[in-house]
């Protein structure tokens, strides 16, 4: 069989799961407030549906009187969420996958006064391990009645997912929470037996990993996550970390290696992009801090977690005995059915998570964890609605890229006729520009595979055909899908068709225009990582903004990740600098102490895109139906092309 170690059965505690792909915790907001909503359910559904063995809800508050960040955390402790739970663990359980929960206490980081609807508020007081001031509030000792009331607290949050079914937790010991502040010696300055030494200061986790088996059986299975390491300077090492884990052993039925945390230090600022790696981490960044781990323990198994989603690297890291499980959060956000398909030996269709933070950002700005690359995720019930009896259709879509080619596989998919023309030589559009950059793999084999999916079905495709109006027709379709994209936009500037001076997209292709030093104009999306590809290849960038600052746009995390790689290669984006004009030495520019020369032997600009609707319009009246896709509206991102192509195509043809 395909991968016989990753799809070994495993026995954890007293209960033996399918296989050794765990779906990582992830929160829902529609889960928090205890409402557990048909559509927040369906996306963990999804994933034991796709063949994890053990679906995991996150984030979950185990005491609303002492433990809340927010006033919407889902509330373990009372009988609040009863019913969300049950149909929680109902709908993972029936697929034959374990429902679990992470439980979870923000101890120093909690805020006093939260409101929780239909509970009340939580204390004035914060405890944490030692006093301390957080965010400007004042963090007071806990007291030992306090410590044990928290225990059982956790114990009690256990119980209730036992009662709904959950057939498991984890307890959040990693990240900065409660139980990882009383381990970290830095946050944890007490002297009693809570206190100290690392075995006291164990003593808080182990207690609770105790009373959760005492209150829901032995056999119950209880995991525990733990930074491994906060694998930055100044942090506790892996070392440290395999020594902590070495005293769960005999309490902890699965110890969880994560990494992270940095209350204090430095380099904090980039703890996000290591706990959860961008996409300009390597693939399985932080296996080996779980490795490292492994190495101390006798029996106690252990999961690595953190950018996987290749079958193969998960069959090697259980296989070498690096691991015992995997654990997989946005790999399973972007491909649900990763699991079914390594088995199955269709590692070929496999999305891969590009890490571009696109569904962390939109989970915690929209509520929804949407995905770029699947438009499914979070969808799913809607989309299933909308896949309703259709009448066979000749559709035509004018432009191959991401939109494009997502409306052409699913309108071949629901039995339309359909023609693909693309203007250029291959589909995949001008983001194919990009193939080349290392930290962009992912986004490659996606065109690739969506290409391929193309090519190998029954789609007429069209290369290198410019649509008119007269072609569109001629071809007579019922319904015309303008999927044309968008062009750069190119600044009305002195000096810019200067031989030295080029487009994002000719830089991308061809790097070698660079020299050695480079200006780039724009510091959105595309000047921001072309400066990190060419640092990367040993050339120099300096980036120049007119704006204050990043826009965000939909994607606030995927932002954070670049201006953290800047940090930490050394690079600067100057805002409030407005290029003024070219020449063959560099860029004159205003800023806001004057007039200001940056020398370069290239200028590149990346000042943004134009829709080519001008173009689409032209298209109109071709075919009975008409249809606007992507950035020939308004330039915008692979998610809305994606997300766009797929429910377009879906609405042909109609009953």
């Amino acid at each position: 069989m395909n991968y016989p170690h990753l799809f070994e059965p495993i026995k954890i505690g007293g209960v033996t799961v399918r296989n050794r792909i765990f779906a990582a915790p992830i929160g829902h907001p529609d889960n928090l407030l205890g409402k557990f909503t048909d559509d927040a359910i369906a996306v963990f559904e999804r994933k034991a549906m796709g063949g994890a063995a053990v679906v995991t809800h996150g984030e979950s508050s185990v005491d609303c009187k002492y433990g809340k960040r927010f006033g919407i955390n889902l509330s373990l402790d009372t009988q609040q969420p009863k019913r969300g739970l049950a149909k929680f663990a109902d709908a993972v359980r029936r697929h034959g996958a374990l429902p679990s929960m992470e439980l979870l206490h923000p101890g120093n980081k909690s805020v006093p006064n939260t409101e929780t609807i239909g509970i009340g508020f939580t204390a004035p007081v914060v405890y944490g391990p030692s006093a301390t001031v957080i965010n400007g509030i004042e963090v007071q000792e806990m007291p030992e009645d306090i410590i044990w009331e928290i225990i059982e607290k956790y114990a009690i949050s256990a119980k209730n997912c036992q009662n709904a079914g959950f057939g498991m937790v984890m307890v959040h010991a990693g990240h900065g929470w409660l139980p990882n502040q009383f381990m970290c010696g830095r946050t944890n300055r007490r002297e009693d037996q809570w206190g100290g030494s690392l075995e006291n200061r164990a003593r808080f986790t182990i207690e609770i990993v105790d009373a959760i088996h005492k209150a829901c059986g032995k056999d119950f299975p209880v995991e525990v996550r733990i930074s491994s390491t906060e694998v930055i300077d100044g942090g506790y090492t892996a070392e440290d970390g395999a020594a902590f884990a070495q005293l769960l052993e005999g309490h902890a039925d699965l110890i969880n290696c994560s990494v992270g945390y940095g209350e204090g230090l430095a380099d904090s600022y980039r703890t996000m992009t290591l706990t959860h790696p961008c996409m300009y981490r390597e693939d399985g960044v932080n296996v080996k801090y779980a490795g490292i781990v492994k190495s101390h323990m006798k029996y106690t198994p252990i999961s690595a977690v953190g950018a996987l989603s290749d079958p193969a690297m998960m069959e090697e890291i259980i296989a070498s005995g690096t691991a015992d499980i995997v654990e997989v959060g946005r790999g399973l956000i972007c491909d649900p059915e990763l699991p079914n398909k390594a088995r199955d030996g269709r590692e070929d269709e496999i999305t891969h998570c590009m890490r571009c933070f696109y569904c962390f950002s939109n989970g915690i700005a929209r509520g929804a964890f949407w995905c770029a690359l699947n438009p499914d995720t979070n969808r799913e019930i809607a989309l299933t609605k909308a896949q309703t009896p259709v009448v066979p259709k000749k559709v035509l879509i004018v432009g191959g890229g991401i939109g494009g080619m997502r409306a052409a596989i699913t309108a071949a998919e629901n039995g339309h006729e359909v023609i693909l023309c693309e203007k250029g030589d291959r589909l995949g559009g001008h983001i194919r520009c990009e193939d080349k950059v290392p930290f962009k793999k992912h986004l490659k084999e996606y065109l690739d595979q969506q290409e391929k999916k193309i090519l190998e079905s029954n789609i007429d495709v069209r290369l290198n055909t410019e649509v008119t109006p007269e072609y569109a027709k001629e071809i007579g379709a019922d319904a015309l899908i303008a999927a044309l994209g968008a062009r750069p936009v190119k600044p009305d500037l002195p000096g810019i068709d200067g031989a030295n001076v080029y487009g994002a997209e000719e830089v991308y292709v061809n790097p070698d225009l660079v020299k050695e030093n480079a200006v780039i104009l724009g510091a959105g999306l595309v000047g921001t990582e072309l400066a990190l590809y060419l640092k990367s290849l040993g050339k120099n960038a300096t980036v120049i903004e007119m704006a204050e600052k990043m826009e965000p746009g939909d994607n606030a995390l995927g932002v954070m990740a670049i201006q953290v790689q800047f940090r930490e290669q050394g690079m600067k984006i100057n805002f409030k600098t407005k290029a003024t004009r070219i020449d063959e030495g560099g860029v004159y520019a205003e800023t806001e102490e004057g007039e200001k020369y940056f020398p370069a032997d290239t200028v590149i600009y990346a000042v943004g895109q134009k829709a080519l609707s001008d173009e689409a319009m032209a298209l109109y009246d071709c075919a009975g139906r008409f249809y606007l896709l992507g950035d020939c509206m308004v330039p915008n991102n692979i998610a809305d092309a994606n997300k766009m192509g797929k429910t377009i195509a879906l609405d042909i043809g109609r009953i």
